[in-house]
């Protein structure tokens, strides 16, 4: 069964750091451009960032730039959102998604999702103090 999980949401002060996992399992992400989402509770699911299946390429929403970093480690089969001076309108279910990307080197847009073929479930990130 092909799935994607993620993982290392909860509650953290404004300020705070969390770092959020993409595991995959059932199929190898390394083929795939890895993009994060977040919705809010009332709000339409927005596009945070990509990385490349090659890990050379990433882009970020200007809501998140110079704050959120992603990062990919093949031989964990997972993709990393590290989330940094998190504020509480960073409060929202945070999900990962896989793109099969023209080259091993391009990102997938995340201003559409219907570019994303694997979702996960969604982890819950609580900015609250």
């Amino acid at each position: 069964q092909l799935q994607l999980v993620e993982s290392g949401g909860g509650l953290v002060q404004p300020g705070g750091s969390l770092r959020l996992s993409c595991t995959a399992s059932g199929f190898t992400l390394d083929a795939y451009a890895v993009g994060w989402f977040r919705q809010a509770p009332g709000k339409e699911r927005e596009g945070l960032s990509c990385i490349s299946s090659s890990g050379d390429s990433t882009i970020y929403a200007d809501s998140v730039k110079g704050r959120f970093t992603v990062s990919r480690d093949s031989t964990k089969n997972t993709v990393y959102l590290q989330m940094g001076s998190l504020k509480p309108e960073d409060t929202a279910v945070y999900y990962c998604a896989a793109g099969a990307g023209p080259s091993p080197s391009a990102v997938v847009a995340v201003e559409s999702d219907a570019e994303y073929d694997y979702w996960g479930q969604g982890t819950q990130v609580t900015v609250s103090s």
